[in-house]
């Protein structure tokens, strides 16, 4: 209970603040499809996704202060959980459902696909939320993004001053899109002016969304920058100096071009065995967190408080779980013509623990580490799936098991969105229940948005092309092709997958997969990047952390938002256009 009083100390408000108002919610719903659109849509270029909580706080703070002049901070923090949640299934279909697209494989459902994905939210959501108690409150994890994310909720005069940066860099960036596109200027061959081999691929990409990531990724993207530079300044040179590139009379016969045949047939292969044996390596180095993870189960499961009037009561919780269960096992069966009862049940028995499995491990990764092997987890899931359904054949196997993987890898993706909210709300003297009917609230939205995204995107640019090349789509599409007998490079993958895997075991969380994404993707990208995260490096040396936090991520996270709102406003006119 709190009472608010003017300067002549005339009661204006008694009683708690707002929190779960539809104030929050809906305009948590608006942000939530913003931020889901813009981060999807770099999401398919970049190989990674990110977590959008800060992003919506400051929005909200714009939107709910700045332009409804509600001051309540744990109002914007349910508008920030909301938001968060719709978005969180941008990672967890990012991930997964362009495989299908790459694979060609494009008669599913996408609505049993949607429905699979909200079925899967449920269920991340509802098994998560008894070990907050035990996480949040006696474990006292870190959640570094939480605890970011809570101190701007703290700061109202800077959220609305980082609001305003934000719109700027969202201006600029969809006016600089805006040209790009009706000019066809969208690479700058900045080598061939200056004489450099074409080996080198001195290729830039026309992408001030692409400078906004590497800012926000900061010394963290160095790694990534790292594995293209690699590949076409040293390993290309080295290449050419022992005589064993092609002569440009065999490309010009093959219709290719130097940088095109380095990437397609001895970068990329090696890269996506890089982002697999990364994967796989991190959750091997992550056994003891799983251990920890597991241990936190069995503590709450013990104490009679897991789930207490702090939470959501815990009946709701069983009918959730139950009703998306159901739900998942309807949809395993349905999935194709070809999916027996006992067949489709084990893979929605099989889905559904891992749900609750993964969402907890993952949960104790970024709560201590503030990193999360979601890509390595998707792997594996579709890996087991797919070898259940082996014998419905390669068409039927490939959608059951990516259907019921998408529905898993967003029910993670909610788990560990959950925590990071739930880790804010506690800095902040928020509602852990009020929180939790909020991502609930919510985990029905982003699926549909995500799968409208990736139809207009594939019809307009195609889904692993070289405009949205969806490395993580082409890593999982790799791994199927190999597990069915599809002809693939098989001695380039193992390659990099042993190099991923040594990379991942330096004790930088993820090393292997940043180094794997600058082999995979174009390098025109990680050129671009590079101006980004070298920019973020410099202004924390000169400016101080300080200007970087306040100024720096606000104008990048703007620069993302402005391109990709931009880029798919394109993509509908391309599609309309061409109808």
């Amino acid at each position: 209970m709190s009472t608010l009083t003017d300067s002549k100390g005339r009661i204006i408000r008694k009683g708690p603040y707002p929190e779960l108002t539809a104030h929050a919610i809906l305009v948590g719903y608006f942000l939530g499809i913003l931020i889901a659109l813009s981060i999807g849509y770099a999401a398919l270029i970049l190989g990674f996704s990110i977590e959008g909580s800060e992003l919506a706080a400051i929005l909200g703070f714009g939107i709910l202060r700045g332009l409804m002049g509600r001051t309540s901070i744990v109002e914007n923090n349910i508008n920030q959980t909301v938001a968060s949640a719709v978005n969180s299934a941008s990672a967890g279909m990012m991930f997964s459902v362009p495989a299908l697209f790459i694979l060609q494989q494009t008669d599913f459902n996408a609505v049993v696909m949607v429905f699979s994905c909200i079925a899967g939210g449920i269920l991340g959501v509802a098994f998560i939320i008894p070990l907050r108690k035990q996480m949040i409150d006696f474990e006292r994890l870190t959640y570094p993004g939480g605890v970011a994310v809570a101190t701007i909720l703290k700061s109202p005069g800077a959220g609305i001053r980082k609001a305003i940066y934000l719109i700027a860099g969202a201006g600029l960036s969809a006016l600089v899109h805006f040209i790009s596109q009706t000019t066809g200027f969208e690479n700058w061959d900045l080598g061939s002016l200056i004489g450099m081999p074409e080996y080198m691929n001195g290729i830039w990409y026309i992408s001030l969304m692409t400078i906004g990531v590497g800012y926000i990724a900061g010394k963290g993207g160095v790694f990534f920058i790292i594995g293209g530079y690699i590949c076409y300044w040293m390993l290309a040179p080295a290449l050419s100096g022992l005589g064993l590139l092609p002569t440009p009379e065999m490309l010009e016969t093959a219709g290719q071009s130097m940088p095109g045949y380095l990437r397609l047939s001895l970068f990329r292969p090696v890269g996506i065995g890089m982002l697999i044996g990364g994967a796989l390596t991190g959750i091997a180095l992550a056994l003891p967190l799983i251990i920890s993870a597991i241990k936190s189960m069995q503590t709450a499961s013990k104490m009679k408080t897991a789930v207490s009037k702090d939470e959501m009561p815990i009946k709701l919780l069983y009918i959730g779980i139950a009703g998306a269960t159901l739900l998942l096992f309807i949809i395993a069966i349905n999935s194709t013509a070809e999916m027996g009862i006992i067949r489709g049940s084990l893979m929605a028995l099989l889905g559904t623990v891992w749900i609750w499995v993964a969402g907890v491990i993952l949960s104790e990764c970024i709560g201590r580490t503030n990193w999360s092997p979601l890509s390595g987890m998707t792997l594996i899931a579709v890996t087991i799936l797919i070898i259940i359904s082996h014998g419905l054949g390669d068409h039927a196997a490939i959608i059951s098991s990516i259907m019921v993987g998408a529905a898993a890898c967003v029910a993670m993706a909610q788990a560990t969105d959950l925590m990071l909210d739930l880790k804010t709300g506690y800095l902040v003297g928020a509602s852990p229940r009020q929180q939790q009917f909020g991502q609930f609230s919510a985990t029905w939205l982003g699926p549909i948005v995500i799968m409208a995204l990736i139809f207009v995107l594939h019809n307009a640019y195609g889904l692993g092309s070289e405009r949205l090349p969806a490395p993580q789509g082409q890593a999982l599409a790799s791994m199927i092709d190999g597990i069915l007998g599809g002809e693939v490079p098989v001695q380039k993958y193992i390659a990099g997958a042993g190099l991923g895997a040594v990379l991942s075991m330096v004790g930088i969380g993820g090393l292997g997969i940043l180094v794997g994404l600058g082999f995979y993707l174009p390098f025109n990208i990680v050129l671009t990047y590079s101006i980004g995260s070298l920019a973020r490096v410099v202004s924390d040396w000169k400016m101080g952390h300080r200007f970087s936090e306040e100024v720096g991520i606000p104008v990048a996270a703007g620069l993302i938002v402005g391109e990709a709102l931009v880029g798919v406003g394109f993509a509908i006119y391309y599609i309309f256009t061409a109808a």
